[in-house]
């Protein structure tokens, strides 16, 4: 089950690349020309922080080795071999909200 959770952060309202916290989980939220997205923060490749990197074509580059992942679906460049987890993200009159998979266990007890 899926769960819209609000992101704990004011954000700018221009292009950005940042770190933010929703229901506890570490995220990487961007803005990229006027448009919002939500990615995991780590890289598959070598762990790199993706907050910590910066857009380029509708492409989130990692900081470390320069791996790319679009931001739409997540898939790396070709040759790559790997992908991100991208999540839906919408932004509300009180704040921004990403939807996120409710763990099964915790759905037991709410």
């Amino acid at each position: 089950m899926k769960k819209w959770q609000k992101v704990e952060t004011q954000v700018p309202d221009t292009d950005f690349v940042m770190q933010v916290v929703a229901a506890g989980k570490k995220l990487c939220l961007i803005r990229d020309e006027n448009r919002l997205f939500a990615v995991q923060n780590t890289c598959p490749h070598a762990g790199g922080i993706l907050s910590g990197g910066w857009c380029k074509h509708g492409q989130i580059v990692c900081p470390i080795h320069r791996y790319t992942y679009n931001l739409q679906n997540g898939r790396g460049a070709a040759g790559q071999g790997d992908a991100i987890r991208t999540y839906a993200v919408e932004q509300r009159v009180d704040g921004i909200y990403v939807e996120l998979a409710e763990s099964w266990f915790k759905s037991l007890f709410s």
